[in-house]
């Protein structure tokens, strides 16, 4: 497991060095959909090759139990039901993210009262804070002085942005109240405007670029 820590911990540098690497979706248990979306990774692979300058691969799929999980610096989770890590997936999970991983959770309208527990089970002594507007993951190639996109609106709350740090580091993110995934998709998929689906994009590749080069001075 060292040698995997160690890897992680280079893995980002190493890739933009390299060349190509490939974004993930996570694969959960509990009867939640975590294939929901299929064409929102794609879309944001392409955004960011474009607009950040990074060869990105086709989107993979790995399972939250796996070691692969390792080889990819930047994770997606979404889903509308429920969530189940057992412990193992837990103990796998929690080493991802302590040895350099970043794992972004968006709820895709119906995952919050499953998902939130769960994270809770991941990190017992952590607590998921609001992550405030002024954080660099709002403000990498792309700002967003007033945080999330609000792409759907479903119970007339404001989008917002919840995380889990470690040692001053945004390792979980969670996006709530916004369908950001849903803005990735294709157009036909949800019929948004153009301008909003560009929100969520940028914002997506905010995410991205702040899983390979964003540090924070946070004392969370």
């Amino acid at each position: 497991m060292r040698i995997l820590l160690i890897t992680l911990f280079l893995f980002p540098l190493m890739a933009l060095a390299q060349g190509s690497f490939s974004l993930a979706v996570l694969q959960y248990r509990g009867g939640g959909d975590w294939y929901a979306n299929p064409t929102a990774l794609p879309n944001l692979s392409e955004f960011c090759s474009k607009q950040l300058g990074i060869a990105l691969g086709d989107p993979e799929f790995v399972d939250v139990g796996s070691p692969a999980i390792f080889n990819y610096p930047f994770i997606h989770m979404t889903g509308h039901g429920n969530v189940v890590f057992n412990a193992g997936d837990q103990e796998n999970l929690r080493s991802y993210l302590l040895g350099g991983g970043f794992l972004h959770i968006d709820d895709n309208y119906g995952m919050d009262p499953f998902i939130r527990p769960q994270i809770a089970q991941l990190f017992p002594d952590k607590e998921l804070v609001e992550v405030p507007f002024d954080h660099p993951v709002y403000h990498q190639k792309f700002d967003f002085p007033k945080g999330l996109p609000k792409v759907h609106e479903h119970d007339e709350l404001p989008a917002q942005g919840f995380g889990i740090f470690h040692d001053g580091r945004l390792i979980l993110f969670y996006s709530y109240e916004t369908d950001l995934g849903d803005g990735w998709e294709d157009q036909s998929v949800h019929r948004d405007s153009e301008e909003m689906r560009q929100l969520a994009l940028r914002m997506g590749a905010n995410l991205v670029q702040y899983a390979l080069m964003g540090e924070d001075d946070s004392d969370q």
